[in-house]
């Protein structure tokens, strides 16, 4: 299957379970979307992790310009104030509209699991049909770094085990955006 139609696949399913799904051409324009988002929420820190330093650093101007506050690793330090973040992503799953982290960085564990909103990035290119798909990457990752953490995102944090009533964002982002980048934005 080619690229397009896992990548609409990916947007249908993700959006299926209650994330936002937009495409993005570069880098920049994701970070844009990022810093606009968390505007319109109301938000005043955000959080990056999983960029390298020359993309943490032209995040880090952004924010400046735009008045916002971008917390700096480690995060641990700053765990109740993280109302946005943004990290990269190594996979996403088509069939089930599931985003794969390695969250082996304590910053990424944070990041995605404590800020109000998360904004994942997702490479059209590393859009795959399902988990069989990666599986000797997964594999290959598990022998090789053995303290490695993989999170499996699909969708805002969600429960329905408080009297069967679902509950957004309980135990995690209330909010899930989903940036499919163009291959050329890696």
């Amino acid at each position: 299957m080619s690229q397009e139609p896992l990548a609409a696949l990916m947007a249908n399913k993700a959006k299926a379970v209650q994330a936002i799904v937009e495409e993005m051409t570069s880098l920049e324009d994701a970070f844009h979307y990022f810093l606009n988002l968390t505007q319109k929420q109301g938000g005043r820190h955000v959080a990056a992790a999983g960029f390298n330093s020359k993309e943490f650093e032209s995040l880090r101007s952004l924010c400046q310009h735009e008045s916002l506050n971008l917390l700096p690793p480690p995060l641990r330090g700053h765990a109740g104030k993280i109302h946005t973040a943004i990290t990269p992503v190594e996979w996403g799953l088509a069939n089930t509209g599931t985003l794969v982290l390695n969250s082996a960085s304590e910053d990424v564990r944070l990041a995605t699991m404590l800020a109000d909103t998360h904004v994942a990035l997702l490479p059209v290119s590393k859009i795959v049909p399902d988990v069989e798909s990666i599986e000797k990457d997964l594999d290959d990752i598990l022998k090789t770094e053995p303290a490695t953490y993989l999170a499996f995102i699909t969708g805002p944090s969600r429960t329905a085990d408080i009297e069967r009533v679902l509950a957004i964002g309980v135990h995690g982002p209330q909010a899930l955006h989903i940036l499919i980048m163009e291959n050329d934005a890696e």
